[in-house]
């Protein structure tokens, strides 16, 4: 699959920019889904998950007693949104780590979440959507059944709960401190870091922004909390015209997709594209002995002939293209596959006459 890919010539600023200090932190932690119809796991860390939990109840049981199949080990990741305060819900996502086969029907219990420090910055419980469905037959005897044809839609050992985790501690952010914000583009470009400063200090006034290097822009701001929220409101509905983008082709090697940039430019060249076929024919004949011989006796030979063929492949000649349906046009021509396509590609880059970058995934 061929795809083509072109650019705008303005966007708004803060779809370019990343405010330094303001971000999503990671959180992650580990507990228990019960509720399940038996389609949970026996695993022993689940096992003692359970009698550790249990004991906290004033319950004092060994992994032993525990033959339950109602009850999944799972672990619970979400993402902490900047400026998040205590008593603010955010979803989670919790997904099996055991050998549980469903976690549908099935209600996380208290799970305490942790950031990278260590520390507990939300705690998360409820019940879970699955979207996932499966479903299995039976087969063998009524006495002896075992597992038959089994059908399955989508995952059933992970599920999300909505608004399932309360903040309970927020971390801090650089954002009302200092007197200047760091705007860090997102693709790094000097010529997008001038305009971003020209358009800055063409609507706030001379000298407020600067840029540091090809990422990084420095932007005074005021110190009034309320003011610097207002300063970057503006800037959000600030329009920068950007560079053009740099030639780029992208190859996704699992999937055959390649996505060619507008300004991809061919040079003349001259491709050849064919294979070498390798052909392997085996047959069998018997030799035995004449009529009237005395001794001997039948056998089997195998005869095999191998032979390699070199397929026909015309010479195509590609004309200097100016338009990415110039270059194309070209390129199909010669008819080949998306496979084939990244070796033609590769050969033109090579060979001087592609000007573009080559990028796999």
């Amino acid at each position: 699959m061929l795809v083509l890919a072109g650019n705008a010539s303005a966007r708004r600023l803060l779809d370019m920019v990343d405010v330094e200090g303001v971000r999503n932190n990671q959180l992650i932690g580990y507990g228990l889904v019960v509720g399940l119809d038996g389609t949970g796991d026996k695993s022993a860390f689940t096992k003692q998950s359970l009698v550790n939990m249990l004991r906290e109840f004033g319950l004092t049981i060994s992994s032993s007693d525990v033959n339950s199949k109602n009850i999944a080990a799972v672990t619970v990741h979400a993402s902490l949104p900047p400026f998040a305060r205590p008593g603010q819900k955010i979803d989670v996502t919790v997904s099996s780590i055991g050998d549980a086969k469903s976690l549908r029907g099935g209600t996380l219990l208290l799970t305490p979440m942790k950031g990278i420090n260590g520390e507990v910055f939300a705690v998360a419980q409820g019940s879970l959507i699955v979207g996932g469905v499966s479903a299995q037959g039976l087969a063998g005897t009524a006495d002896a059944p075992v597992a038959g044809s089994l059908i399955q839609i989508n995952s059933t050992n992970a599920g999300r709960i909505p608004g399932g985790a309360l903040v309970e501690r927020s971390v801090k952010s650089a954002f009302n401190f200092g007197e200047q914000l760091v705007l860090n583009l997102k693709e790094p470009s000097y010529t997008n870091a001038r305009r971003v400063v020209t358009a800055i200090n063409d609507y706030f006034g001379p000298k407020v922004a600067n840029a540091s290097n090809g990422v990084s822009i420095l932007v005074s701001a005021p110190k009034d909390s309320s003011q610097r929220v207002a300063f970057m409101s503006m800037l959000e509905g600030l329009n920068v015209e950007t560079a053009d983008p740099s030639a780029r082709i992208i190859f996704n090697s699992r999937t055959g997709t390649v996505v060619m940039g507008e300004h991809v430019r061919v040079r003349p060249a001259a491709v050849s594209h064919g294979n070498l076929v390798v052909k392997v024919r085996q047959a069998t004949s018997v030799s035995q002995p004449g009529a009237f011989s005395q001794g001997g006796q039948t056998e089997v030979i195998l005869n095999s002939d191998v032979t390699i063929e070199e397929q026909n492949a015309a010479i195509y000649m590609v004309k200097e293209g100016v338009t990415l349906q110039e270059v194309v046009m070209a390129i199909n021509g010669v008819g080949a596959t998306p496979t084939d396509l990244m070796s033609i590609l590769e050969a033109l880059k090579a060979a001087g006459a592609l000007e573009a970058e080559l990028i796999v995934i």
